[in-house]
């Protein structure tokens, strides 16, 4: 499990293309005391150590991750956000973040926004029910909240710390990006698409499953 705080920036190296339509990457980067079997977020793609090299390490990943991320076709030499696996005895600073990307979404612009600065993003649009206003994002492996969402694209605001410590700050337009959506959120639309919860646990005879589902959400302030 990770936060979405980025602890470096590193390289890839290379990409071997391996059995089944997954690939070896090998990722630059400078952690010094890697273990192997560890887990790190490559540019928010859940990764395990397979082999530690002098300067980084080399990890595999599967065909369905090559599809659903970035990192299929990433240039050799791209810039890539890496954070270590929390540890349990750690501060808690971003939001829950699974490494396992949703999808791949496209910088549409930036723009001026006080002291820090407006990305607009657009989106698959099958995530977009899972992207709120006000809620939790991981772009490209870094934590940041929605301002605004709509049917295809949503936006954040990137201060000029997190810009400076992440790849964020060196995006153009048109530029793909890794995005996993909330894992609260994720959890709840699976809910809502099946049964109705019981007249006991709150759901009145004769409402529809998601009926009564949205019942118990409003009551609770959510809807």
């Amino acid at each position: 499990m990770f936060t979405g705080l980025v602890d470096a920036q590193g390289v890839l190296r290379a990409r071997k293309i391996a059995g089944r339509g997954g690939a070896r990457l090998t990722i630059h980067a400078p952690y010094t005391d890697i273990v192997l079997g560890e887990s790190i977020a490559v540019d928010g793609v859940c990764l395990t150590v397979d082999r530690i090299l002098a300067t980084g390490f080399e990890a595999d990943a599967s065909s369905e991750t090559l599809e659903k991320s970035t990192l299929g076709g990433e240039a050799i030499g791209a810039t890539m956000n890496l954070e270590r696996a929390m540890r349990a005895d750690g501060r808690f600073g971003g939001h829950i973040v699974s490494g396992h990307v949703d999808g791949v979404g496209h910088l549409v612009r930036r723009e001026p926004l006080g002291n820090a600065e407006k990305f607009v993003f657009s989106m698959p649009k099958e995530l977009a029910r899972f992207i709120a206003e006000k809620g939790s994002i991981t772009i490209a492996g870094t934590s940041l909240t929605v301002n605004e969402a709509g049917t295809e694209q949503f936006d954040v605001a990137v201060i000029p710390h997190t810009g400076a410590r992440t790849k964020l700050d060196g995006l153009t337009a048109g530029a793909p990006v890794n995005l996993e959506v909330d894992v609260v959120a994720r959890y709840l639309a699976r809910l809502l698409a099946f049964g109705a919860p019981s007249a006991a646990a709150g759901g009145a005879a004769g409402e529809s499953s998601d009926d009564a589902w949205r019942s118990r959400l409003a009551a609770l302030g959510y809807l």
